[in-house]
């Protein structure tokens, strides 16, 4: 369930906005959503689960504030990131 440290320097190789960038908010959301997807796999075999279900649940909210912060900062890494990550229709 939780990321191995090779996919978790990937996300950030492909989302970070500078050299040295580890925490940006764009880093943070595609970290995040890696693990949601992780998450729900892991749900789907083990319906009862309800321990790591409010994990989701509460990682899913925090998700849900990044992505506001960073829509009402600047609307135009919001609309790239969400392409790229395939979060909106």
């Amino acid at each position: 369930m939780t990321l191995v440290k090779e996919e978790k320097q990937k996300i950030i190789e492909n989302f970070k906005t500078h050299e040295m960038d580890t925490g940006s908010t764009e880093v943070q959301i595609a970290i995040l959503t890696s693990r949601i997807n992780k998450l729900n796999e892991h749900l789907k075999a083990n319906k009862k689960d309800n321990h790591s279900r409010r994990g989701l649940v509460m990682m899913v909210g925090k998700r849900k504030r990044l992505l506001q912060y960073l829509k009402n900062r600047e609307i135009s890494k919001y609309k790239k990131l969400i392409k790229e990550l395939g979060l909106r229709k």
